[in-house]
């Protein structure tokens, strides 16, 4: 017999996630210090190069040392453009002049457009835009062929545009947390190449055709949406590996998971189920089958914070953290957590 349902208590791992918590959070402030440092120095070292210029001819060997520093730094970050804080609300002038960068890092800032001009960035491989504020893709995005990420998670999107299918390179699609998005354009069928999709905290009624026949996907999160059933043939994504389907208005699950011979993880929240096809609880391909209760609790104050989150944003951001966290710790188990009471899984801090 293969694993049982399981039906997991917070409890029994929050020492463990409170600690994961404070590491986590000064290691995003750090990031996001070192960021903000890297992205005005390099900026201003952009928009001053005369004045530096003018500062070396003055001083010869202080000329050579800064000459020597800026060439080590110039080639390490050649290919990479980092953009953090709120004080950035449009891109500065000077990126469109670097059409060889290979990588954006453009994180919590007001920035609510993508350039026109980002069609010109025809090496572009990883285009990570996550915690903004912008409001739409442009068509242009669909002119970078070599483009292998696309995160725009926890942004203020409405939709995507068919021209994101010309990216036949796309490897991993992240829409997480934009709170609006309802529909995929069918043209993203083309992305064949595709193993991961976060379309998390949004506003889908079913998973999209275009996604169903992304044939090499193994990572699927679609949970925090407005899902009640799941396609009879969803069992086509025959490389899937990880399904996340929690906090959603699923009532039954299909048989056709259980054909699935690569699905390893399944996720779904148990409160609203009524039928489970015994062959899934049962499975003997190893399949590990979670099953939580989302179960409002009281406010919770952890050790490291004292602030309580109050928007649904960042609400799904912390739950993403949560389940992120332990999807790690169970796959580093052997086998399925044992079987416990109750999971309390919409949290706030």
């Amino acid at each position: 017999m293969g694993h049982q349902v399981i039906i997991f208590d917070f409890s029994l791992i929050r020492g463990l996630w409170e600690a994961r918590v404070k590491k986590n959070k000064e290691r995003q402030r750090k990031e996001k210090e070192r960021l903000e440092k890297s992205s005005l120095e390099n900026y201003v070292t952009i928009s001053t190069d005369e004045k530096i210029l003018d500062t070396y001819g003055k001083t010869p060997q202080l000329q050579k040392r800064r000459a020597l520093s800026d060439e080590a730094n110039k080639e390490r970050n050649k290919f990479i453009f980092q953009l953090s804080g709120e004080q950035w609300t449009e891109f500065p002038d000077s990126l469109k002049e670097q059409i060889y960068l290979k990588e954006w890092h453009v994180y919590n800032t007001l920035i609510q457009t993508i350039p026109a001009y980002i069609a010109l960035f025809q090496d572009l491989r990883v285009l990570e835009l996550s915690k903004n504020q912008i409001n739409h893709l442009p068509v242009e995005i669909g002119c970078l062929k070599k483009l292998k990420v696309l995160n725009v998670s926890f942004n203020n999107l409405k939709s995507v545009p068919p021209e994101l299918g010309d990216c036949e390179n796309l490897e991993k699609l992240d829409l997480s947390g934009n709170m609006e998005i309802t529909e995929l354009p069918f043209e993203l069928s083309n992305l064949k190449q595709v193993t991961v999709v976060d379309m998390s905290a949004n506003k889908f009624h079913s998973i999209p055709i275009c996604v169903l026949r992304m044939s090499n996907l193994q990572w699927l999160d679609i949970s925090s949406n407005n899902l009640k059933d799941l396609p009879e043939d969803i069992d086509r994504l025959d490389q899937l590996q990880t399904l996340l389907l929690q906090k959603n208005k699923l009532t039954y699950l299909p048989r056709a998971l259980v054909n699935m011979p690569k699905l390893s993880l399944l996720v779904v929240s148990g409160d609203d189920l009524v039928e489970i096809p015994t062959a899934v609880c049962e499975s003997t391909t190893g399949l590990k089958f979670i099953s939580l209760k989302d179960s409002p609790v009281e406010t919770i104050v952890c050790e490291d914070t004292e602030e309580i989150i109050e928007s649904e944003r960042e609400r799904e951001q912390f739950e993403k953290e949560f389940m992120k966290a332990y999807i790690e710790d169970l796959k580093e188990r052997d086998s399925a957590p044992s079987y416990t009471t109750k999971v309390l899984f919409s949290l706030q801090l």
